[in-house]
This record gives C-alpha cells, sequence and structure tokens, in this order.
C-alpha cells in the first residue's frame, strides 16, 4: 500500500515534490516546476503557505531497511 510521504533522499528542500512524485508515479522536476508557476501567479504568498503546510503534515519516509 503506497503512503504519502515525504522523501529525504530525493529532495531539494524539504522532501514534499519529491514524495508526491514517488506517490503519483510522476517526475518530481515537472511538480516542481508546476509549483514555481503556480507560487509565482499567486503572488507568492498561498503557494509559500501551501508548501509549508504540505512539509509539515506529511510524515517522513522512512528508508531503514527492516532486518528479518
Amino acid at each position: 500500500m503506497k503512503k504519502l510521504e515525504r522523501n529525504i533522499d530525493n529532495k531539494i528542500f524539504l522532501g514534499v515534490f519529491s514524495g508526491i512524485g514517488e506517490y503519483f508515479d510522476v517526475d518530481p522536476v515537472l511538480l516542481r516546476v508546476a509549483y514555481i508557476v503556480f507560487t509565482f501567479f499567486t503572488a507568492l504568498v498561498p503557494g509559500t503557505i501551501a508548501y509549508f503546510v504540505m512539509a509539515f503534515s506529511m510524515p517522513i519516509k522512512n528508508n531503514i531497511p527492516q532486518s528479518k
């Protein structure tokens, strides 16, 4: 089962778009570009708030291998 989590292994800032890209099987670069365009056209504030809400509400992915 897939879980929406921040991926800190492939992050630029906090790993939000890396996690979203992994969840939806989309290239995180496309998501980052779309976010930049969205933020630019909304006068920066709503996009910035949305990013930090996502960053602090998404759990961090646990990349530690499970031992058997």
